[in-house]
């Protein structure tokens, strides 16, 4: 089948290639030329285990090619997916203009029956929005599907290709027929397709993301009065997760959730509330915990030097918002680095993928550590933030040796506290005793 996938970020690299692996002939269109000159030279501008292997095979085949020219890449396919980027703007709400934008552009170069699908998500109504601006461009036949992507960063890859499900929301059969096709070989392990209406399918994507981030800021108030009233929150956890009804999964105390999908999507359904008068009281709630969380973690920072932290150093371990992702859209560890500058520390942080993306975000304001052991000569203390799997298991003897204090803040709770006292460090972790 011949696909276009308009957008090449995280979303539309992963679905593009993919969909390439099984067989399409696939074009992906961004209106960056610098960056489409970067992926069709083998250069991928995200870090996301598998996939430059992937787009690298594909190109080679020739399944897989990229390009600024939108309508001639509408014009070779049957099916368009819209994969632009879809961010909040101040009021909480998904900002809609590049998706318009692309509905329209679409529309414009229709010379025959196609089926568009939204795959950015998006707020219920969006995809309705999206027919009426093709319909507005063209006299040609289409249909609109909402199929909304369910992409882990640091997974992505194998989401795409063992699905938990599809979900696909639409008003025309034969457009879901084509998708059904299209999606065929990642059906295989008998991962369901969920056929619905097109507000039902949108609605779906918000209701799952806005989930999760419920669990982990219900986990993040309770490791918070397990600090205070002198519980362990890891035994708490297991007991939580041992119970059949719930489960293990986003049962992880820390600094807070980041990335591009809860904070957006918790954020978006609840504007999503207000513009339809139904508060969303439990999300405001979950988007309050979160957005709390990181600065509590640099309070007890404070609190531990004395109230105040001017001139000391702080080695910051992870700046991605998790492992295996250079993504840091609304990483915690923009919001304490930003905290503890704005107090007079210092910071000289390390990240095994997300260097680049730090340096932009950050420039000369902190250091930029090439190990994460440099990261910690003459600091005060560590700050770990991201739980890659290089700091799970690191020589801490040789981190005592080079650290001016031996004091760690587990912003994860990946080491053992008795483990490190007796080795003669402080530590504190999230909601420990």
């Amino acid at each position: 089948m011949n696909v276009a996938v308009i957008g090449t970020g995280y979303v539309g690299l992963v679905v593009g290639s993919c969909f390439a692996e099984s067989g399409n002939d696939v074009i992906c269109v961004d209106n960056d030329k610098d960056k489409i000159a970067n992926l069709t030279n083998g250069f991928i501008p995200i870090y996301e285990p598998g996939l430059s292997d992937l787009i690298d095979r594909n190109v080679r085949d020739q399944r897989l090619t990229f390009t600024t020219n939108l309508p001639e890449a509408v014009r070779r396919s049957t099916v368009v997916f819209i994969a632009v980027g879809t961010p909040t703007t101040p009021s909480g709400a998904a900002d809609l203009s590049a998706v318009y934008s692309v509905a329209s552009a679409i529309g414009k170069a229709m010379n025959d029956y196609k089926v568009v699908v939204t795959k950015s998500t998006v707020p219920v109504g969006t995809t309705e929005n999206v027919r009426d601006l093709v319909q507005k461009e063209t006299t040609q036949d289409f249909d609109v599907v909402s199929n909304p992507e369910f992409l882990k960063q640091g997974a992505a890859v194998d989401d795409f290709m063992r699905p938990d499900r599809i979900i696909l929301g639409y008003k025309n059969p034969r457009a879901a027929e084509i998708l059904h096709e299209l999606y065929a070989p990642f059906l295989r392990t008998g991962s369901p397709i969920l056929r619905a209406d097109i507000r039902t399918a949108e609605m779906v994507k918000y209701a799952a993301n806005s989930f999760l981030a419920a669990r982990i800021s219900f986990m993040n108030e309770i490791s918070n009065l397990c600090e205070a009233v002198g519980a362990d929150v890891d035994v708490v956890r297991r007991g939580l997760a041992a119970d059949s009804r719930i489960g293990p999964a986003f049962l992880f105390p820390g600094v807070g959730y980041g990335g591009s999908c809860f904070p957006k999507d918790t954020r978006a359904l609840i504007e999503t509330g207000r513009a339809h008068s139904t508060p969303m009281t439990i999300l405001e709630a979950v988007d309050s915990v979160n957005s709390g969380q990181a600065l509590r973690f640099v309070d007890r920072i404070v609190r531990h030097f004395g109230g105040s932290v001017e001139g000391k150093r702080f080695g910051v371990w992870g700046l991605a918002f998790k492992p295996r992702t250079n993504d840091m859209r609304d990483a915690p560890a923009t919001r304490i680095i930003e905290a503890l500058l704005s107090k007079g520390a210092t910071v000289s942080a390390y990240d095994p993928e997300a260097m680049e993306e730090g340096k932009r975000i950050f420039k000369s304001r902190i250091e930029f550590a090439p190990t994460n052991y440099e990261s910690l000569v003459d600091a005060d203390a560590l700050l770990l933030v991201t739980e890659w799997q290089a700091f799970q298991n690191p020589n801490f003897q040789k981190m005592k040796d080079v650290m001016r204090t031996p004091v760690i803040f587990d912003g994860r709770n990946i080491y053992d506290a008795d483990h490190l006292i007796s080795l003669g460090f402080t530590y504190y972790g999230i909601g420990r005793k």
